[in-house]
């Protein structure tokens, strides 16, 4: 039996470092300065970039897409960490994974207690120290993570984002002469990118 080739080579894995292209492909809009530095220290080009988002968009568009979880453990592995977590009185598995551009910074995908992914984004790493967040000098873009933020600052109330991957939270933060201030902080992938100070 011949096999006939459709003269197109294989489709190459999707790889960590294509995932944190895509992490960093929605952190363009907010951040590009940051983004393009931490391109380079990948060793990517913009078209990579692109091409990473492309594909990634792709497999979870796709009408044969494996499930979330599923798809998270294909492209990263097996997670570094597996925690439980309580959402109410349900207990959840979430699931942790390194990212190398934030050595600090973990990816989490927190599952239901039925296997369907119910939050996936960047958080600090178990026992890394985490920053201090007194004032608005001190929410720098990517200096904290939605958590950070809310636990700093409370109570601080969730905003819809305007896309799934973005979060916002609103709340009262002292500025550098100690006037509290009314703050949206806009959060991609879990992190910080940009503050509207009222």
């Amino acid at each position: 039996m011949v096999t006939m080739s459709s003269g197109k080579p294989p489709a190459s894995p999707f790889t960590v470092q294509d995932f944190q292209l895509v992490l960093l492909r929605r952190m363009a809009d907010h951040n590009p300065d940051l983004v393009e530095g931490a391109r380079r220290t990948l060793g990517a080009s913009i078209a990579d970039m692109r091409e990473a988002n492309k594909r990634w968009q792709a497999m979870v568009r796709s009408p044969r897409a494996r499930a979330a979880a599923s798809r998270y453990r294909s492209v990263l592995g097996v997670p570094e960490t597996v925690l439980t977590r309580k959402v109410g009185d349900l207990e959840c598995e979430a699931w942790l994974w390194p990212v190398p551009l934030w050595p600090d910074l973990r990816f989490e995908v927190l599952l239901s207690p039925a296997g369907a992914v119910w939050n996936e984004w960047l958080i600090r790493a178990p026992g890394a120290k985490g920053p201090g967040l007194h004032t608005l000098a001190d929410l720098t873009p990517w200096s904290c993570t939605v958590d950070e933020a809310a636990r700093a600052f409370p109570p601080a109330r969730p905003l819809e984002g305007t896309a799934p991957t973005r979060w916002g939270l609103a709340f009262r933060a002292p500025d550098e002469e100690g006037v509290r201030r009314e703050v949206v902080a806009e959060f991609t992938w879990g992190l910080l990118q940009r503050l509207t100070v009222r």
